[in-house]
């Protein structure tokens, strides 16, 4: 057996005892003579009784052949060092010990090595470093790399048959002298490509995380695609990406190429596609959706594009006008009401659900249900929330859609809350462009400004994320006269409408119609702010120039320095900080320029920016900057000591963004926040529950919404109110029975409390949305994919929610309504090749991670086996039963097309 890198290593001290365990192991069927005071004697490595015969005999041939390598006769040393090298490699040892020709040649290291400086040049020479590089191995220490040193003295040698721990040692010497020699900057040739001989070795013993790491570790990982074969392609490629959350930039991003790559080469087209939406690629999304003429792989990458709400035309060189139509369909999700309600028929939840149902008062107490009940305004308006939530996406409800009377729901609310009211028709339809244009209709006509703005922004909210060619919502919303309205109502549904329809398109003319608003002097700061917004929604992630020059002109605007101060002024810092989503290090310049702000807002705006361009990459530097930023103590005068405290709120947020996309992150952060709830500042407390929502949304785990349970009824009415909120962000969508009756039980002990009441129905609404079939997730297919879209409006959500007295429990509740971006089906639908829903058996189960696991591990553990379509929680994965069916994406998550096996043999 080949020699073994991690065994204990006998020191020069203590050998005697290493022999002596060995020894006694060998002997046959007697025990080891004990030692006399336990002392460790070195000369009993010689003595014959410690060792076997076989042993002895063993040791004799091999002091043998190195005297013979002392001697003159120049002809004996070849034999005598083959003999030894194939003494070394057919030693069997047990995986604890050193194999006992090691052992055995230690003594004689040292005369060998002077040995090799007296020999001439020649094949003798070489084949003796050869056997001092493996010998090496035992004498290995930090400040000596021998097992190196002479394999470089003897590069021509077959290196694999001194076995795979040999190979191990060796990759693990050339890290550390890379490493000295960079810094001592001398050349690395010969370890690169002594390097490249390793890495095929270690990719036929299936150690491709070795490969990986000597290729990483040598900065040469780009050529790994020159060495894969079609056999150690996938794993090396799972191994690739698995790594990119625990890398700095730009090493994720050169792993993700290099992985994107190796799929590109081997033809798994729908997986390069997965890796260039996640770089936000769009040269490299296009040339990975031209280089097939598959139509239905055409049509998955489709489905890929459109669940990350990545609107550009991918399909214009296609020949059919007929294909590039349907495509376009695809792209632009105009089908998803149809599956969403395909799911809704089969699961038999197409009957609406009313709020009684959902609020459950008969079984809260007879005394509290009647005060929970009143029919006052605002409980109306939560009403009218929690009935849009529930029934979200369906087109069917008891209280907006049925045919009313003049005294229909709207009116039962008041100001604001009738704008909230018709803007929840938005939900009840969403998706359905074609029929909800007609139900909300009427309202855009009515006599009262705010039913007018209400139906501005159910427009946005049905069509968020769905395209007609028509562009229904660009002509409606961007109409001048809704645009410039006297009533501010109505400018503002009119420009958050434009902002949640086209978020995530990057299109140019909804920009030219907002830029105007935010650039305007004359307007308040809570237009100008909601317009940026609107733009960071719409172009998320761009960097686009324009955008980014009008929001930092009015930054800069110094006439403006009285606005700065207004409530609304951190929602045109989120347009900028959304603008730069994702895009890691370009955000510098940003972040230097706005140091230039003549107000102390400028600080926030830039953490703000900051954390947006870093979220999901679980970059633990940041997340210790803001940690730093979460301890500074704030005393200074009232203007300066309100955006210090901003800053660290946003800095709390900003830690749970960042983490967000990474397991181990998440963990540790959750002890944090815990440390921050104990010992940070009132501000700081108040912001704790909202990042540990954002960070699981629509993962219900139990210790962290045991936590929150706690918070929700802390003497800090704000740090209560926003925990409530947590609670149903934590809970959207999964109908958790336990976090339903917690939720309950808040509603009976706040039943006098109408700020902290209404926020209970909130999450009540938030937990059953869409009866049980959504998720606010913003990660997705297997999450490998953070989508910029959802993570932009729960992040407007919270930074309205900091400080949630002043928004949403006021009268700004209607920016809950940015929380529709990140409302998707969390379903499995499988379809043919012409996109008709195929029934097909699938095991659904917890997914394991099967990175670097020997052989064919399972993927999925505790499954069940279902018909499609299905539900899939948080954290579960779902396989095709048998293999009459191929599927044509990575992985079963969404809207997925098989196609028939052709090998398929009716199981026979």
């Amino acid at each position: 057996m080949a020699p073994n890198s991690e065994q204990p290593k006998p020191a020069d001290k203590g050998k005697g005892k290493a022999v002596d365990n060995q020894a006694g192991e060998n002997k046959k069927g007697k025990d080891a003579p004990p030692q006399a005071n336990g002392k460790k004697n070195d000369d009993k490595i010689d003595s014959a009784e410690e060792l076997s015969e076989e042993d002895q005999q063993l040791k004799s041939e091999l002091d043998m052949f190195v005297e013979r390598l002392t001697e003159s006769d120049a002809s004996l040393y070849k034999p005598a060092l083959e003999a030894m090298k194939t003494s070394i490699k057919t030693s069997t040892s047990s995986m604890t010990a050193v194999p006992k020709p090691l052992k055995f040649l230690r003594p004689h290291y040292i005369p060998m090595t002077k040995l090799y400086e007296e020999w001439p040049e020649g094949d003798d020479k070489s084949s003796l470093a050869d056997v001092l590089s493996v010998i090496g191995m035992t004498f290995s220490d930090e400040d000596r790399q021998d097992t190196l040193k002479y394999r470089l003295l003897s590069p021509t040698q077959d290196i694999g048959s001194w076995g795979h721990e040999y190979v191990r040692h060796l990759a693990l010497e050339i890290g550390e002298v890379y490493g000295k020699r960079i810094a001592a900057e001398e050349p690395v040739k010969d370890l690169v490509d002594l390097a490249q001989v390793l890495v095929p070795l270690f990719l036929k013993s299936n150690a491709e995380a070795d490969a990986v790491d000597l290729m990483s570790e040598l900065e040469i990982i780009e050529s790994l695609p020159n060495v894969v074969d079609e056999n150690t392609y996938p794993r090396v490629c799972l191994y690739l990406v698995s790594m990119v959350n625990l890398l700095t930039y730009p090493e994720n991003e050169q792993f993700l190429r290099t992985a994107h790559t190796i799929y590109r080469n081997y033809k798994e087209l729908a997986q390069a596609m997965v890796i260039a939406i996640r770089l936000n690629d769009p040269e490299l999304i296009i040339s990975d959706f031209d280089s097939t003429d598959d139509l239905a792989l055409k049509k998955q990458m489709c489905l890929l594009m459109a669940r990350q709400k990545y609107w550009f035309n991918a399909t214009r060189n296609m020949d059919s006008k007929e294909d590039q139509a349907e495509l376009d369909d695809i792209v632009a999700n105009i089908r998803l009401s149809d599956y969403f309600k395909t799911l809704g028929k089969e699961l038999n939840i197409l009957e609406p659900k009313t709020t009684e149902d959902i609020y459950k008062s008969h079984l809260e107490s007879s005394r509290v249900a009647g005060m929970t009940n009143l029919d006052s305004a605002r409980h109306n308006l939560a009403a009218a929330f929690v009935n849009g939530f529930v029934n979200a996406g369906f087109g069917s409800d008891r209280m907006m859609l049925v045919e009313q009377d003049k005294e229909s729901w709207v009116w039962k609310t008041k100001d604001e809350g009738m704008m909230s009211t018709v803007a929840s028709l938005g939900t009840l339809l969403m998706w359905d462009v074609e029929n909800g244009l007609d139900k909300i209709d009427k309202y855009t006509y009515a006599p009262e400004p705010q039913i007018i703005a209400g139906s501005m922004l159910a427009i946005g909210i049905m069509t968020s994320g769905v395209r007609l060619d028509s562009e229904p919502a660009l002509a409606l919303l961007g109409d001048v006269e809704k645009l410039e309205h006297k009533d501010s109502l109505v400018r503002i549904g009119a420009v958050m409408g434009l902002g949640l329809s086209y978020a995530g398109s990057h299109k140019e003319e909804v920009l030219e119609l907002l830029l105007p608003i935010v650039t305007n002097a004359d307007n308040d700061m809570q237009m100008s702010a909601l317009a940026a917004l609107s733009c960071g929604l719409i172009h998320v992630g761009s960097a686009n120039p324009t955008a980014t020059e009008d929001i930092m002109s009015v930054l800069l605007d110094e006439e403006r320095g009285n606005q700065f101060s207004d409530k609304w002024m951190r929602f045109l810092a989120l347009g900028l900080g959304l603008l730069y989503f994702g895009r890691q290090e370009e955000v510098d310049v940003i972040l230097e320029t706005l140091k230039a702000v003549p107000h102390p807002m400028g600080r926030p705006t830039a953490i703000l920016a900051e954390v947006c361009a870093w979220a999901g990459t679980g970059a633990v530097l940041k997340i210790q900057d803001l940690l730093h930023i979460c301890n500074e103590h704030i005393d200074a005068d009232s203007e300066e000591k309100k955006c210090d405290e901003l800053l660290q709120m946003y800095a709390v947020l900003g830690i749970a963004l960042v983490a967000m996309g990474e397991d181990v992150g998440q963990e540790m952060v959750l002890r944090q926040f815990g440390h921050l709830m104990h010992y940070g500042e009132p501000n700081i407390r108040r912001v704790v529950p909202l990042a540990m929502g954002l960070i699981s949304p629509s993962n219900p785990q139990m210790r962290v919404y045991d936590t929150l349970s706690r918070y929700s009824h802390d003497n800090d009415n704000d740090v209560a109110i926003n925990a409530i909120f947590a609670m149903g962000l934590l809970g959207a969508g999964t109908n958790n029975a336990r976090l339903a009756q917690l939720l309950r039980q808040l509603a009976s002990y706040y039943h006098r409390d109408q700020e902290s009441l209404f926020m209970v129905r909130i999450a009540q609404g938030l937990l059953h949305m869409g009866k049980g079939t959504m998720s606010l997730n913003p990660f997705h297919t297997d999450r490998q994919i953070l989508s910029r879209v959802a993570t932009a409006g729960l992040l407007a959500t919270l930074v309205a929610m900091v400080d949630a007295k002043q928004f949403i429990t006021s009268n700004s509740h209607y920016l809950l309504y940015y929380l529709v971006t990140a409302m998707n089906p969390r379903f499995l639908v499988t379809l043919d090749e012409e996109l008709k829903p195929l029934t097909v058996n699938v095991r659904v189960g917890q997914a394991v991670d099967v990175v670097g696991q020997a052989g064919r591990p399972k993927t999925i553990t505790g499954w069940q086996t279902q018909s499609t379509p299905v539900l899939l929680a948080y954290g579960e994965r779902a396989e095709l039963e048998d293999e009459e069916y191929i599927s044509l994406s990575s992985t079963l998550e969404g809207l997925v097309i098989l196609r028939k096996n052709p090998d398929w043999d009716n199981g026979k």
